[in-house]
């Protein structure tokens, strides 16, 4: 449904290892701060290098239709009829959903890729050459999910199959030089185009101040290096605790002003949020 136009939050959250448990993709312990966000109709944004296919599914588990953005910000989806105008370069996708599309399309990142590997010998395994069982084992999730998850349009995924300390940094700075993008995930490492996070973050907060007013506030939760776009773009940036209760480093020294959540995965994702819409956290 529309964001009602006197919001005052929009809430722009990664997934795995933040809104969902690193090792079961369970919810449960985030269930009371969503139920807190549905009663109060806050905005609750996906932003996730999941597919597009994966998050419909967890948003038809949520009972929720908002905006998300695909495969680390290659691509946002909108609801028909969710922000009353137009919106520049959307196209009609299925389900009553515009697709605004942001990324470099998934053949090209996945010869890159090989590419980029075979001129520094780094080996690597791209969900490109996974098939659904073998996704399944590495990422402890079922058949059916690992189905979803490798329905990719604009960022690949991927192992490094070596135990150089050096092959992830050699293999992103061939990556750059090819004039793409390389990041790491909670599991997976990826390449994709001039596209980020960030950058479709952006682009929703232009159309929620345009759709409720300049002063809707926009807060961000992630765990990993791939979120630090996101988190710099928002007003309220919080970092959440990975396995063993530890903070990513990497991403909270590269992003000014980032909050702790107390805990790890949903727990501290649900501690978070309900902080945050009880003013607690600014």
């Amino acid at each position: 449904m529309p964001p009602e136009t006197n919001v005052n939050l929009v809430l722009f959250t990664d997934l795995d290892g933040t809104l969902l448990d690193h090792a079961n993709y369970q919810w449960s312990a985030a269930q009371p701060a969503l139920e807190e966000l549905a009663r109060r109709g806050v905005p609750l944004v996906m932003v996730s290098s999941k597919s597009r296919i994966e998050i419909l599914s967890l948003l038809r588990n949520f009972g929720r239709r908002d905006p998300f953005v695909v495969e680390n910000g290659g691509a946002i989806y909108v609801p028909v009829r969710y922000f009353p105008f137009a919106i520049e370069e959307a196209e009609l996708s299925t389900g009553g959903w515009w697709r605004i599309s942001l990324g470099t399309q998934y053949r090209k990142l996945v010869e890159e890729l090989e590419a980029a590997a075979r001129a520094v010998e780094v080996p690597v395994l791209g969900f490109s050459q996974m098939s659904p069982s073998e996704l399944a084992d590495l990422a402890q999730f079922g058949i059916a999910d690992a189905r979803r998850a490798l329905q990719r349009e604009f960022d690949e995924a991927f192992l490094i199959v070596s135990g150089d300390q050096h092959a992830w940094p050699r293999l992103a700075a061939e990556i750059r030089r090819r004039g793409l993008r390389a990041t790491r995930g909670t599991r997976f490492y990826h390449i994709m185009g001039e596209n980020d996070k960030g950058a479709a973050v952006r682009r929703l907060e232009t159309w929620f101040r345009s759709s409720c007013g300049s002063r809707v506030r926009f807060a961000g939760l992630g765990d990993s290096p791939n979120d630090i776009p996101l988190l710099r773009t928002v007003d309220v940036p919080i970092l959440v605790a990975r396995p063993g209760g530890h903070y990513d480093e990497e991403t909270y020294t590269a992003v000014p002003g980032v909050r702790r959540a107390d805990g790890v995965g949903p727990e501290g994702w649900n501690r978070a949020v309900l902080r945050l819409i009880e003013g607690e956290m600014k």
